[in-house]
């Protein structure tokens, strides 16, 4: 048989026990208490990092280069993933590594044809570039396979709008760069 377990009063600034009651705090038949002294006592075991999250929320509060590196550990977690090399080449673009964001971008869409963001970001680099109507494909593909929630819309008008100003540029003979798009996670 068990011994029962003891009880501690915890103590208060003025040392009474809390709420004048008695607490217990090893409790065999209470899992969260024994979480609590398993975490004080070091014997919890260490939860992994979740790295792209991390990416996420580094890149959201404009620390690009930290994201980055956060990526590039998700990416030794999980490689070849598409979602998170589209978030490298949003790092890249951001930090103004075009070209590495355009390679990044390129690598995407030989793994995943159909990658929305990955066209997205592509067409506006390309939009940036020497060869603006380049993006034009990228632009097409991106709409084609365009995402319907909420969050993408304004992207969605965005490129649309893109779409519309370089066929008529096209249409006029006019080789004005548009460059004035954002690859802003889809």
């Amino acid at each position: 048989m068990r011994p029962a377990p003891r009880a501690v009063y915890l103590p208060t600034p003025l040392g009474k026990p809390v709420g004048g009651s008695l607490r217990w705090i090893l409790s065999p038949s209470d899992p969260t208490r024994m979480a609590f002294w398993k975490k004080i006592l070091g014997s919890e075991e260490p939860r992994p990092v979740d790295y792209y999250t991390e990416g996420l929320d580094l890149l959201g509060s404009g620390k690009f280069h930290e994201a980055l590196t956060s990526f590039r550990l998700a990416l030794k977690e999980s490689p070849g993933d598409a979602v998170v090399l589209q978030q490298i080449a949003i790092c890249y673009t951001r930090i103004g590594m075009a070209e590495e964001a355009a390679k990044t971008y390129r690598h995407v869409l030989q793994k995943t044809p159909d990658a929305p963001g990955a066209h997205y970001g592509l067409a506006f680099i390309l939009l940036r570039s020497d060869a603006p109507r380049e993006s034009i494909p990228h632009l097409e593909a991106f709409l084609s396979h365009a995402p319907r929630d909420e969050d993408a819309s304004a992207h969605v008008e965005h490129a649309r709008w893109t779409l519309a100003q370089l066929r008529e540029q096209q249409h006029h003979g006019h080789h004005d760069n548009l460059g004035t798009g954002t690859d802003d996670g889809i």
